[in-house]
């Protein structure tokens, strides 16, 4: 009894209700995930590894973390030393566990370079899967595209490819009340209708789960 007593408090002191991320590469060419932690929050994986194709990697994660996971774009094209953050443009799965829900997203914000899914696997509540399936890089206009040997490897953000205010929601544009999805951001929601198209677009982005582990599925 004693050394049960014993595995249980290990178990509650080591955050056994940590949630278990498993990253999986659907797609045909070796990806290269990044991961940024949230502020005081810890790094996972270095920040970043080599994910082949067909392959999935579990990561347990700590309660109360938050931060973001993306396809670096494009490795050897980007340094991955470079990449802090989530050098854009680059679909991103975002997180913020415990609080006292864990809150999930797909967010094209900071533009799109492949698609990207978060799959809630068990928990209570609402829970629901979030997809970005459509390859915006077909369909990724002009100003926005990111180009290498004539190929298109990224669409950017209005933000980034214009930076004005109306497109980053900055300045007199800093709130929901005057900053309204754009052109571009309607397209990227006609594309992909539950992922984050512009910075307040949080009423149909933003999904909830409690207790759940989490597939992030690359392609």
């Amino acid at each position: 009894m004693a050394l049960w007593f014993l595995y249980l408090f290990a178990l509650s002191y080591l955050g056994a209700d940590a949630a278990t991320f498993t990253l999986e590469n659907r797609c045909r060419n070796t990806i290269w995930p990044g991961i940024q932690a949230g502020s005081g929050k810890p790094l996972l994986m270095d920040g970043g590894f080599q994910l082949r194709p067909g392959q999935a990697i579990n990561i347990n994660v700590p309660k109360g973390w938050s931060g973001r996971f993306w396809d670096v774009v494009r490795a050897p094209l980007i340094d991955l030393c470079t990449t802090a953050g989530g050098a854009p443009p680059a679909t991103l799965a975002e997180f913020t566990l415990d609080s006292p829900m864990d809150f999930y997203d797909v967010s094209l914000v900071d533009g799109y370079n492949m698609p990207v899914s978060i799959i809630p696997e068990g928990g209570s509540g609402s829970c629901k899967a979030v997809k970005c399936l459509s390859d915006l890089n077909k369909r990724c206009p002009n100003g926005l595209q990111v180009r290498w040997h004539g190929r298109v490897i990224g669409c950017k953000s209005a933000c980034m490819a214009f930076n004005k205010p109306e497109y980053c929601c900055t300045g007199a544009y800093g709130n929901p009340q005057t900053c309204k999805p754009t052109s571009y951001a309607r397209a990227f929601k006609a594309s992909c209708p539950t992922a984050y198209s512009y910075a307040y677009d949080d009423p149909t982005s933003t999904f909830t789960c409690k207790g759940a582990n989490y597939l992030i599925r690359f392609c």
